[in-house]
């Protein structure tokens, strides 16, 4: 068996029993990330409050917000390609992926799974009017942390997205997106995850290795924002995709630092068991030198919490 055997390139048994090195692993082609069309909640945060989460739809405009996402991912795919998709139980997202197959041909999707790990974070059953004053609470806390009573942190959807990132791997390893059928490949179908903005964040992070600090600098995507990860020239996904819009300016506007844009840079002629030696967590001293300055900005941020009393806290 290779030692040098990484988890970035599954191996597969050999006629000998042993391991062997696949000359190259079809990967899918695209990973694409689609947050929800404009749903009920929101316009009206209200409806949260006679509505369960999972069950808001979405509005009129919300439907259009769909079929658009639906040609914009229509126009990406090439003529002979494939869709997989996953989509959260939510209805909002069914009904986003519904709208989307209207628009690039139902007959081009291979399979859909609903994926409960990919839902919207949970915010307890019902929200009451108390949440505005949570969502505020949140800001101060920091939004990965922040856990809302009876529901869930980022954190803790992290945990989830981890052990479905496992299961797409899997399925990319075991042929899930290959189709008999029709004659078409895992290296001619794009995988769609069709999610909600934050879930969608966690899903980045977790996939590139962000820090906390990373994730809480990025944006949320828009309602029925196509967030594509382009398959690069060694195997590896890059966000960085100029002829789907996204630059280096919309890295940066999405929240994406220099380091963070420069690992999308590598990531487009980078092998799948390569190691980006400028990372982070490739270069343990980094932690070091910079654990300093986040202690300060730790500090300087707990000292603007105010007790009831309005005091400013030293």
């Amino acid at each position: 068996m290779d030692v040098g055997r990484t988890m970035d390139e599954p191996f597969t048994l050999s006629g000998e029993g042993g391991f062997v090195r696949p000359e190259s692993w079809n990967r899918p082609k695209r990973i694409i990330l689609i947050r929800h069309a404009e749903s009920e909640g929101n316009v009206d945060e209200t409806v949260y409050q006679r509505k369960p989460d999972h069950r808001i739809e979405l509005t009129e405009k919300g439907k259009q917000q769909a079929r658009d996402a639906g040609e914009k991912l229509k126009a990406i795919l090439g003529p002979n390609e494939s869709v997989y998709a996953y989509v959260s139980p939510y209805m909002r997202t069914e009904q986003t992926l519904y709208e989307i197959g209207q628009a690039i041909g139902t007959h081009r999707v291979l399979g859909v799974r609903e994926e409960p790990r990919m839902r919207e974070q949970d915010f307890g059953n019902f929200q009451d009017v108390g949440m505005a004053e949570l969502k505020r609470e949140r800001q101060r806390f920091g939004r990965f942390f922040f856990r809302f009573p009876n529901g869930e942190s980022a954190a803790d959807v992290y945990d989830r997205v981890t052990s479905f990132r496992e299961t797409l791997r899997n399925d990319m390893h075991f042929g899930r997106f290959n189709c008999d059928v029709t004659g078409c490949r895992t290296e001619d179908c794009t995988v769609v995850i069709v999610t909600h903005g934050l879930t969608l964040r966690v899903f980045l992070m977790r996939w590139y290795k962000w820090s906390v600090e990373m994730f809480e600098r990025c944006r949320n995507a828009r309602n029925g924002e196509l967030v594509v990860m382009e398959r690069g020239k060694g195997g590896r996904y890059t966000m960085l995709n100029e002829q789907n819009g996204q630059d280096e300016e919309w890295l940066a506007k999405f929240g994406f630092n220099e380091e963070m844009i420069a690992d999308q840079v590598w990531a487009k002629d980078a092998p799948v068991d390569g190691l980006n030696s400028e990372w982070p967590t490739s270069k343990g001293q980094m932690f070091f030198d910079n654990f300093p300055g986040r202690l300060e900005r730790t500090r300087a941020a707990c000292a603007k919490w105010r007790t009831p009393s309005g005091v400013e806290i030293d």
